[in-house]
């Protein structure tokens, strides 16, 4: 079949990489000069199953009221007179029953676990560099509420195969030293061995780039305009290309892995997704004095984190890319606006600073920020539409695409070619 992908993320890419592998003509589109520079660009670099915890939780209500006034607040709700976000936020509170986060739990890790292997395939396939480290994630927790807390989800998520246990600040000062600093003030922590990080950005534009010489089309520089219908079927989608001419593209299927810009796209066709922003924030610092050999052949150690941190508090996360260090987090509940708020930087820089003071070039940030698709529940939708019998989701991934990408990619590309993915999860049906 002749398929067009509508978006180049992670998502979209992964998506295309099956597609062509499984014997279709393959043709991507994005807006962008090239793949994986919208919300794929700079986020946290976790590839975090262990993480796969819904925003929408019984303390989510609570939380959401007291930081309402807060600027830098972790989850920052900024109410505007949009019916598609009031909405999404009443979906989101009936999402934060025990019963129903538990059941979004299951989801996230069967996809999670299913999608890291998925991710080691296509390196093991492609040999693609990252900056992958796997060294695990660490979860940090500052008070002994948090700690209880996090004890009751461990246990709940290893009983679903994630290998996720809570260890003493002591044991987590030894699996990362960089963190001895903040010891004294840890209740304790959660590890798992088994995560990992790395750069999303590259991984994603150098498999498109392999994808490409394999006899993938992308179509950068193209505006997405409308889909165009015919009775239950999707018969093309209008474009501007970058010579700033229209055309109307056909195909047998359709994918939208247009991330926060799907449900856009879906309701010119009266698909009402529910999906919403969620801005996030990034900063990219160099490392101070990374690793170096020296005369006597040993090394000169950096004191800044090589294994991906998770502040629970501040909802932050730390990941060594290299001699970078990427500092992210946060979710801004505040339409498709994506304008630095200072606000907000500063925070990722103050908190990087008492956790890890002098490891990394605090003065010379690079920050980023990005729109999260992020459902009620944070289950991303994945399969077919019930109006469209041609026309294929794979977004609202929410903070997770890195982490669900390559995994959603080989599911959505099994269920197009007419297979059943191997991995349990509710994936949409007509």
């Amino acid at each position: 079949m002749k398929i067009v992908v509508l978006g180049a993320g992670v998502i979209g890419v992964s998506t295309a990489w099956f597609l062509l592998k499984a014997g279709h003509e393959v043709i991507v589109i994005d807006r962008q000069a090239q793949a994986g520079v919208e919300t794929s660009y700079a986020n946290g670099g976790q590839i975090s199953v262990s993480q796969s915890e819904p925003w929408a939780s019984p303390q989510a209500p609570m939380n959401m009221l007291r930081w309402m006034s807060q600027e830098d607040a972790p989850l920052l709700f900024k109410l505007k007179m949009d019916p598609n976000q009031w909405a999404w936020g009443l979906r989101f509170l009936s999402e934060c029953r025990k019963g129903r986060q538990r059941y979004n739990i299951r989801q996230l890790i069967n996809l999670g676990l299913y999608s890291r292997q998925t991710l080691h395939d296509i390196v093991a396939e492609t040999h693609i560099e990252f900056e992958q480290q796997s060294r695990g994630i660490a979860a940090l927790f500052f008070s002994q509420e948090e700690l209880d807390d996090a004890a009751k989800t461990c246990l709940f998520m290893q009983s679903l195969g994630v290998d996720r246990k809570m260890v003493t600040r002591d044991r987590i000062v030894e699996i990362e030293p960089a963190l001895r600093h903040i010891a004294p003030k840890l209740a304790g922590a959660s590890y798992c061995e088994s995560d990992e990080s790395g750069d999303a950005r590259m991984f994603t534009q150098r498999l498109a780039a392999i994808a490409e010489e394999q006899g993938a089309e992308f179509r950068y520089h193209t505006r997405i305009n409308t889909l165009l219908t015919r009775g239950s079927t999707i018969s093309g989608v209008s474009i501007t290309g970058a010579d700033g001419q229209y055309e109307t593209l056909t195909a047998d299927a359709f994918v939208m892995a247009m991330g926060s810009y799907s449900p856009l796209l879906a309701r010119t066709v009266g698909v009402n997704l529910p999906i919403y922003p969620a801005k996030g924030y990034s900063a990219t610092v160099s490392v101070v004095e990374p690793e170096m050999d020296v005369t006597d052949g040993g090394f000169v150690e950096s004191a800044a984190p090589k294994v991906s941190i998770t502040d629970e508090s501040h909802r932050i996360v730390f990941s060594r890319l290299g001699n970078r260090l990427r500092i992210a987090g946060t979710a801004e509940f505040n339409g498709y606006s994506t304008e630095l708020n200072p606000v907000r930087c500063n925070a990722l820089i103050q908190r990087a600073k008492q956790l890890f003071p002098n490891v990394a070039d605090y003065e010379n940030p690079m920050f980023w920020t990005g729109l999260r698709p992020a459902t009620p529940s944070n289950v991303p939708l994945i399969g077919v539409t019930r109006e469209f019998k041609n026309l294929y989701l794979n977004t609202g991934h929410g903070t997770l695409g890195w982490t669900e990408g390559p995994g959603s990619g080989r599911a959505l590309a099994d269920i197009i070619s007419g297979m059943r993915p191997e991995v349990d999860f509710p994936f949409m049906k007509p």
